[in-house]
C-alpha cells in the first residue's frame, strides 16, 4: 500500500505493507539515526516527531503516518549539532548509540516547556535509556544548553 507523507521537510511517496512498522520504513528511506534498541517502547532509541510531537517509531504501524509530517533527527541537523555541541563538553556523549533519541526528545521538551526545573527534565526524558553516562553529564549538558536558549533569546 502507498503512503504520503512529509518526511524531513520532504514530500515523500513510499510502498508498505500493512504491518510495517515506521522504523523500518524510515530506516529503509535513509533515516540511519532511527535505531531499534528494544521493540518494546522502553528505551527511547526510535523517537521521531510526528506532527511536531515525540513518538516512539518501533510502536507505530507505518500506515498510520499517511498525510502527516515526520521529523528525524536528520531534519534537525543544526539543532542536534548545537546540542551535541553540549554533550561533548560534558563527557556525556560516550558511545553515542542513544544519542539519536535523546536529541530528539530534548530538543522537543525545549520546544514544548518553557524554563523546566531538574524534575520536569528527568520526567520529559524518562523513556531515554543510557547505558555509559550514568545522566549527570546528559542533566548538566540539557541545563546548559537551556540556559544558553534563554540567552540567546534575551
Amino acid at each position: 500500500m502507498e503512503i504520503k507523507m512529509i518526511l524531513n521537510g520532504k514530500q515523500t511517496t513510499t510502498e508498505v505493507k500493512a504491518d510495517s512498522i515506521l522504523l523500518d520504513v524510515l530506516r529503509d528511506l535513509g533515516c540511519h539515526s532511527v535505531k531499534c534498541g528494544c521493540e518494546t517502547t522502553n528505551c527511547g532509541l526510535c523517537t521521531v516527531w510526528i506532527d511536531g510531537k515525540s513518538r516512539l517509531s518501533c510502536s507505530i504501524l507505518a500506515v498510520s503516518v499517511d498525510g502527516h509530517e515526520i521529523t528525524t533527527l536528520e531534519g534537525v541537523k543544526a539543532e542536534a549539532e548545537e546540542f551535541g555541541e553540549f554533550l561533548a563538553k560534558e563527557g556525556a556523549e560516550q558511545c553515542g548509540f542513544c544519542s539519536p533519541g535523546f536529541i530528539m526528545n530534548v530538543l522537543a521538551m525545549v520546544r514544548e516547556l518553557d524554563d523546566p526545573d531538574i524534575e520536569e527534565i528527568k520526567e520529559y526524558l524518562a523513556g531515554n535509556l543510557c547505558r555509559c553516562t550514568g545522566y549527570m553529564g546528559q542533566l548538566r549538558a540539557i541545563q546548559k544548553y537551556l540556559q544558553f536558549k534563554k540567552e540567546v533569546r534575551s
